[in-house]
């Protein structure tokens, strides 16, 4: 039997509202709204909207956050939405959105981004520049020390074909600790 043949209720919760870049900005003018972005401290050195406290969303149901509405802010809207549900789950009671399209939305309808001085390339960059290394660098000792040097070229493109399947890139996760990747906001 259906649902709707029983005229139950909707007992889903509401989906959070989104706001666009424009109504954002309009918002942070009028300081109607605290934005908060929910990225790593190494994401948001490399560019945030100005204003925008970092409270990364592993450590959102634990933080001090601002009282009166929030708007959260990640890349790409997906980690924004989990902590918009943090919020509400937690109890939160101010009004509780998040940016639509994600920082890369900001950007797109011109609006000013925050760079900070000491922000490490990014992530991946790292990884593309540690791996492309790796691989040169045992191609060019398998043929100038010795022929086993090409199982490293070996063992990176392994790697790198692993991380693309499972989502887990060790080289990644090592490169994300190292000290020149250690951002202070």
């Amino acid at each position: 039997m259906a649902n709707s043949s029983l005229n139950l209720p909707n007992l889903q919760s509401p989906a959070p509202e989104r706001v666009s870049a424009h109504d954002l900005a309009e918002q942070l003018g009028s300081k109607r709204v605290a934005v908060i972005d929910v990225r790593e401290p190494m994401e948001y050195a490399a560019g945030h909207i100005a204003g925008s406290l970092n409270v990364p969303l592993s450590r959102l149901h634990q933080a001090d956050l601002p009282s009166g509405p929030l708007v959260l802010v990640c890349q790409s809207g997906n980690r924004s939405a989990k902590g918009v549900q943090t919020l509400l789950e937690r109890g939160y009671a101010h009004p509780v959105s998040d940016l639509q399209g994600g920082l890369p939305s900001w950007q797109q309808a011109g609006l000013p981004v925050r760079k900070l001085r000491n922000a490490p390339l990014p992530l991946m960059r790292q990884v593309q520049i540690a791996a492309g290394s790796l691989v040169l660098l045992g191609l060019i000792l398998s043929n100038t020390v010795a022929p086993a040097w090409i199982l490293l070229s070996w063992f990176v493109g392994a790697g790198l074909v692993f991380a693309g399947v499972s989502g887990f890139c060790g080289m990644a996760r090592l490169l994300a600790v190292m000290p020149w990747n250690k951002v202070s906001l």
